[in-house]
């Protein structure tokens, strides 16, 4: 597999590692004081379970396509030509892609892991979360290869305590075959744990010196914001129950991405623009995700833009999103109220519709992949056509609509004559 190397390729026979949360290694195995397992919960029982099986004789869904290859590399940007053309390999870091079950899940699965979740539950390791996952690759994956694989639970570890809580680390392996010979393997571990006990914020956070202070401080953006939020909740919660209008989730606004809300607030969006490779980029970063310069200005978007993918929203409702919007001061001669929303960074649908005017109705609502002409890409709401009509690659033109007295979202109406 040396010289594979790309976004979704590894070099060499290593595999790909990464960790999220508590590790293994950095744990101790200690516990809180009075805060151990039941006494039947022993390390040797926990151990039993090492060595069974959580499939066996698994077959993948589908073999290995070039269909499934070019979305896994589109959806990462990985471009390397390994994973095109006639003589095309899977990218290495799909692996585990071919032995997913989806929706539906695999029939072929034992209950010896769902048994040891159980068991540790009941001995109050009630909360999960993943860590790390180790792959190596032995051969590589050609469409056609028919892939089969067994999952067995490797190891359980002692009682560890972590920044998270106490619980146990469970390591699962999956060894994958393509065509019956050996193509790699696969291991992914997770911690079952109890979560810890949180101190107060008072006492988690002492009183910061003046420096601290400094750098903690909002920008100037992020304040009037923060402050104008404040106040209209204030307002909002004044009124009786009766009275209370459904309002979005906020936007979370920070340091990082506070020039784009106040961009919004002025009607116009703002693209940052890296000073250092001239590279355009959405969503806002700190720093350039091509050259890994700080430094960077904003180029306004022009508002032009294609539907480059797009999903139908159909549950679950939410209370807010039936209420009609209502368009922004200056958002342009098209703009219309409209009912849905994509969340913080997008509005909702188009209003001509009978459920508009029922809050108890939330109608569907299509959210878009909107490609500007600038070359980036976005999320937002798809308005001024019904949610069954949207269309890839249709024209669209940024608006921006008041979602209610203190904010503002961008979306994207279907130009004049896109609907064709």
């Amino acid at each position: 597999m040396s010289g594979v190397v790309g976004a979704s390729g590894a070099v060499g026979a290593s595999g790909v590692s990464g960790a999220r949360g508590a590790s293994p290694e950095g744990a101790t195995a200690a516990g809180r004081p009075g805060d151990g397992p039941p006494p039947d919960l022993t390390h040797e029982r926990l151990k039993a379970y090492e060595g069974r099986p959580t499939a066996a004789a698994g077959v993948g869904k589908d073999l290995v396509n070039e269909p499934m290859i070019r979305h896994w590399c589109e959806a990462v940007g990985d471009t390397h030509p390994a994973y095109r053309g006639p003589d095309a390999i899977a990218p290495p870091t799909m692996l585990q892609a071919w032995t997913m079950g989806g929706l539906s899940g695999h029939a072929d699965r034992s209950g010896a892991y769902d048994e040891l979740s159980r068991l540790l539950d009941s001995a109050g390791y009630t909360s999960i979360v993943a860590t790390d996952c180790e792959q190596e690759y032995l051969r590589p994956l050609r469409p056609g290869d028919r892939i089969t694989f067994d999952s067995v639970i490797e190891s359980v570890s002692e009682r560890k305590t972590t920044k998270l809580g106490t619980g146990h680390f469970i390591t699962t392996r999956m060894d994958i075959r393509a065509d019956g010979e050996p193509a790699g393997t696969h291991r992914f571990r997770v911690l079952k744990y109890a979560p810890a006990a949180r101190l107060p914020k008072t006492a988690e956070r002492p009183q910061a010196t003046e420096p601290a202070r400094a750098v903690e401080q909002r920008t100037a953006a992020e304040q009037r914001m923060s402050t104008a939020a404040e106040q209209s909740a204030a307002a909002e919660h004044r009124k009786t129950p009766e009275r209370r209008t459904p309002r979005r989730p906020r936007p979370v606004i920070n340091r990082d991405n506070a020039g784009f809300w106040e961009g919004v607030r002025g009607h116009r969006l703002l693209i940052q623009h890296c000073t250092g490779c001239r590279t355009l980029r959405f969503p806002w970063l700190p720093g350039c995700n091509a050259c890994g310069s700080p430094e960077w200005d904003t180029v306004e978007a022009s508002g032009a833009g294609t539907v480059f993918s797009y999903v139908v929203m159909h549950h679950p409702p939410f209370p807010a999103f039936t209420v009609p919007d209502q368009p922004a001061d200056g958002a342009g001669p098209n703009a219309a109220a409209a009912p849905g929303a994509a969340g913080s960074d997008a509005a909702g649908s188009d209003a001509a519709g009978p459920d508009a005017a029922d809050p108890g109705a939330a109608s569907p609502y299509a959210v878009g992949l909107i490609e500007l002409a600038e070359g980036v890409r976005m999320v937002s709401n798809i308005v001024g056509i019904p949610y069954d009509k949207v269309r890839i690659g249709m024209p669209v033109r940024l608006e921006f609509l008041c979602a209610d007295e203190e904010l503002e979202l961008p979306v994207f109406r279907v130009a004049e004559g896109g609907e064709g």
